[in-house]
């Protein structure tokens, strides 16, 4: 009966204290105010039903972590590069690139969406789950298969063994 009226305790205790120190203030409005959040929060987010996942490799984290960490520095410098000091005779080609990915795991799937997403020159533009296809935009785009390798083989084979 606890459970399933306090499904995530912790969550809702974390709330209720956050609640109060964004709040700055113990007055009873804002006590009743933050149990109610508390309360009501955990059980929208077991309503949604998140799926469950196990960490097969968690050495492959910290691996991703550090290759997620140096790609994000080096297209930091590559977008200021292209952005700040224009090469004469080089055109900026943006386009799209579709990659075939292996990888199945929503949650895969949402982390390698916030990877690239994160990296400077690149967004998450479609993936359909059907096909196992990814569309990215790349801001300047000179080799597909540079691109599709890149992810592949940088990300993707990580992210396999970590949730897959």
């Amino acid at each position: 009966m606890m459970a399933s009226l306090l499904p995530y305790p912790r969550m809702s205790l974390a709330l209720l204290a956050l609640w109060l120190l964004l709040n700055q203030s113990l007055e009873a409005g804002h006590v009743v105010l933050g149990l109610v959040l508390a309360l009501i929060a955990p059980l929208v987010l077991k309503r949604l039903e998140v799926p469950q996942t196990a960490v097969r490799r968690p050495a492959a984290i910290v691996q991703l972590g550090w290759r997620v960490l140096v790609d994000i520095v080096r297209s930091n410098i590559a977008v200021a590069r292209i952005i700040l000091l224009p090469a004469r005779g080089h055109r900026i080609t943006s386009g799209f690139v579709t990659i075939p990915l292996t990888l199945r795991s929503p949650n895969g799937l949402a982390l390698l969406a916030c990877i690239i997403t994160a990296t400077p020159g690149t967004i998450w533009e479609h993936a359909d789950p059907a096909s196992g296809r990814l569309t990215i935009h790349v801001l300047d785009l000179i080799d597909e298969d540079a691109w599709i390798a890149t992810i592949k083989n940088r990300y993707e084979s990580l992210l396999l063994e970590i949730f897959e």
